[in-house]
Formats: structure tokens, sequence, C-alpha cells
């Protein structure tokens, strides 16, 4: 049964009395967690486990970033690949630890926008929460873009055809739409709208069958594994890892999923933080070997415009289709289970900003039945798959990076002023060797978005002062605070 009623509210109602003092007011982190779960109409179901949330990270990491974003960064960093993805794997663990002690401390839907809007106030949280659009929504589209390039490898190695490069391909690449794109992302959203737990048993299935994809890739790769291929280690010296490392970021973009499903999780307080830290072992793992083998297996030079990179791999390796067609039909499915996830994260932070008034109420309306925000799951999917359908994958992928890029070093700023403001709160998980950690995550940060190129900064400056714009033209008066008053 749903719990109709409404939210905690604030007793105050004292209102800021400055434009700054409105800008750095500060939810409560007790205000945050009374809150949680409730929404217009009812409440979300607490269902989740700790495998379950491990799966929804590992699912929403573990896809396109290996699938077909390995094929743009071998020819920046040739065979240092594998150090590049050490160097993404590095700025996600630090980040992946401060997310781990906040999520056990905070346990709310609003991942790194509700941690912020607890420790650094209202227009940080704003910020964060506005990257957090771009990440998660902005990635569902490269994902899906992914999607289809496999699909037509699966079609071709099956029944011997493709879709048309004008229905599979977004205009800037000579298309007319990307449908298969549009589709994947329409399918996700009929999954969520069912719930939350219908939806983490089939993430479950489809990443299980990714990993098995991966594993057979490797089992095959290194037949064909040459060591001559390593010769030539850096052929682009390190700014090519550096910009290969950047690029790669994406492949980790995810692994805070399970911070999104805190309010549906049934004992968030210890099984947040020991999800996102399983969920980015295993995908680093799985990452660095996959990357060894395919650069083993084949010369650099040949990834260059490859975008089923391992596929071809695979029939190159064992000289007929069978493989690589195998391959493809584990990509089509594991790479579904990463729009499935995001979409689910972006929905649920879309949705903790909508209680705190910052967005319309209407996308924290829970529908009845299924426990699940409807209106906000539609809204959210018709976005992604629009942009799915006409942006190109490379341009998706940039913008998702410094987005992500942006939010994760927050979050590890937001780690220690909490520490600062909170020294007695509760946490089930702490970062070691105290601030040292939050601050090498927020230096690798800062490096990795400093490494990207100069239009994905102009993208990233239009996209914040856009959110700026509707930020002092709606959410500023219309936030709960503003009403309710800030921290006491």
């Amino acid at each position: 049964m749903l719990d109709q009623g409404a939210p905690p509210q604030d007793p105050t109602r004292t209102a800021p009395t400055s434009l700054l003092g409105g800008l750095m007011r500060r939810k409560p982190v007790e205000r945050l967690v009374a809150e949680g779960g409730h929404g217009e109409g009812g409440t979300l179901r607490r269902s989740l486990g700790l495998w379950q949330l491990t799966m929804i990270s590992i699912g929403a990491t573990l896809g396109t970033g290996i699938f077909v974003v390995l094929g743009d960064a071998v020819p920046e960093a040739g065979p240092a690949v594998t150090l590049a993805f050490v160097i993404a794997g590095l700025t996600a663990l630090f980040s992946a630890l401060s997310y781990a002690e906040l999520a056990g401390s905070i346990p709310v839907a609003g991942s790194s926008y509700s941690y912020a809007y607890a420790t650094m106030g209202e227009l940080v949280a704003w910020v964060c929460g506005w990257c957090l659009v771009l990440e998660y929504g902005v990635s569902v589209a490269a994902v899906a873009v992914g999607w289809g390039e496999y699909l037509n490898e699966l079609l071709d190695g099956t029944i011997g055809v493709t879709i048309p490069a004008a229905l599979s391909s977004a205009p800037g690449e000579g298309g007319i739409v990307n449908l298969p794109a549009l589709i994947v992302v329409l399918l996700a959203m009929v999954f969520l709208l069912g719930g939350a737990r219908e939806s983490a048993r089939a993430n479950t299935i489809m990443v299980a069958v990714k990993m098995c994809a991966l594993v057979l890739f490797c089992a095959v790769g290194f037949i064909g594994f040459k060591s001559g291929n390593y010769a030539d280690f850096m052929p682009m010296g390190m700014a090519g890892v550096s910009a290969a490392g950047a690029t790669l970021f994406f492949s980790y973009i995810g692994f805070d999923a399970a911070s999104t499903a805190g309010e549906e999780a049934k004992n968030p307080k210890k099984d947040l933080p020991r999800a996102i830290m399983l969920s980015l072992i295993i995908v680093t793992a799985l990452y660095v070997l996959v990357a060894g083998v395919a650069v083993g297996a084949w010369n650099w030079k040949k990834f260059d415009g490859s975008e089923a990179s391992l596929a071809a791999i695979m029939n190159d390796v064992s000289g007929q289709t069978f493989w690589g067609t195998l391959l493809a039909l584990g990509a089509v499915i594991s790479i579904a289970s990463v729009v499935l996830t995001v979409l689910y994260g972006q929905t649920r932070i879309l949705f903790a900003m909508s209680r705190d008034g910052l967005v319309p109420k209407a996308l924290g309306r829970i529908h009845p039945k299924t426990g699940a925000p409807r209106l906000n799951t539609v809204v959210v999917s018709l976005f992604c798959g629009a942009l799915a359908a006409l942006i190109p994958l490379g341009k998706l992928v940039d913008a998702t990076s410094i987005g992500t890029l942006f939010a994760f070093a927050l979050v590890n700023i937001a780690v220690i002023v909490l520490r600062v403001k909170r020294p007695e709160l509760e946490r089930t998980f702490k970062v070691p060797f105290g601030p040292v950690l939050p601050v090498l995550g927020f230096g690798f940060c800062a490096y990795n978005m400093f490494s990207l190129d100069s239009i994905t900064w102009v993208v990233f400056g239009c996209w914040m002062a856009a959110g700026l714009v509707f930020y002092f033209s709606y959410g500023y008066r219309r936030s709960r605070l503003a009403v309710a008053g800030p921290e006491s």
C-alpha cells in the first residue's frame, strides 16, 4: 500500500533576507532523510537489496564505453589505452569513495545533487543537479546510439541485412534519424513504467549476459594475441593517453547509479556504499582485461573508424562471423541495460529536484499502482530519445564526460565540507586517509576536464548558462526552502 501522507514539513516559515542568503540556503541532512521516498501522491517502494543495487551500478556502467568508445580511444593513445583506462579508473575510484561515504550518510534519491544541497547550498546543488541532467540524460542518448551500431552488426551477421544509413544515423552523419537509438530508449521507458523491482529484475539478467559476452571476447581474442602489437606502446605520448583517459571516463559513468536508488533500497546506509565499490571493482577489472586483449589481438591503427571493434576483432581472429555475431547479440542486450539503468537514475534525480521545488512538481508525481514517477519517466525518455535520434555519438560522449566530471568534483568537496560541519553524523563508510583522497579525487576530475577540447567546454558553458537562467527564473522562488525556511 502506498503511503498517501505528504513529506514532512519544516515548521519554520522564514525566508532568506538577501539574494546571497537564498543561494546559500542548505537543506539539513535530517530533513533530506525524513523526506526520503515521498512524492506527489505517495511514496517510492523500498524493494532493492545489495545484489540489485550492485547490478544497477554495473548495468549503468558496463556497456557502450567498452563496446563502442574503445574504438575512439585507441587511435588517441595507441596500445597505452590500457593505461588510459587505469587513469580514468583512478578518477572514478577516488570519486567512488566519496560517493560511498555520502551515500551511507545521506541515503536519498538525489545522488550528488542532494549531497551538495546538504553541504554547499542551493545554488551549488542546482548546478550539480543540472550537471547530472547532462550526465544521465545525454549518456542515455550516447549509449542508445552505440546500441544501434551493434544492432546493425547483429542483423548483418544473422539475416544479411542492415538498417539503411538514413534511418540508423543522425543528420550530422549523413542520415535522417537514428531510429534504433530511439527505439531502445522507448523500450527502456516501458520497463521503467512497470516499477523499480521489475526493472531491476530485467537489468540483472542483462548484466549477466553482458559479462558473459566480454569473457567470451577475451577467450576468443586471446587466440590472436601478438605481443608485437604492444611494441610502440605510447605513440602519441602522454598527451594522447590523457586525451584518451578523458574520453574513456565515459566508460565509468554510471557507477554512482546505485546512489540514485537510495529511497528504494531496503538497507541504504549499508548497501549503497557496498554496491558502489563492488560495481567499480568488477567493471574496472573487466575494462582493463578486455582492452589489453583487444590491443594485443589487433594493431592499434586498425581501430580508427571502427565502432563495433570488439565484434570485428572476433571475426578477424576466428576467421568466421559466428563469434562476432554472438558478441553483437551480447552487446545489443548489454547496452540496452545501460539505457535502462541510466534512464532510471535520471528520473530519480529529477524526482528529488521536483520534491525540493526546483523543477515542476508534476515530475515528482508517483503512480499509485507501480510506485514509479510515471510522467517523469515519459518526459525524460522522450527527451533522451530525441537526442539519441538526432545527435552523433562523438558529440554526446564528450558532453557527458565533462558534466559528470564536474558533478564528481563537487562530491569530493562535499565529503570534506560535511566532515567539518557535521562531524557527529553517522557514517557507515568513511573515505580513508582523511581529506587526502577527496582532494586527489577533485584534482583528477579537474585534470580530466581540462584534457577535453575547447568545443566541449563551449557546449558545457552554454548548458550551464541555460541552467542558471532556469534556476533564477523558476527554481529560486519556488524552492521549498524559500517558503519553509532553510536549516535552523
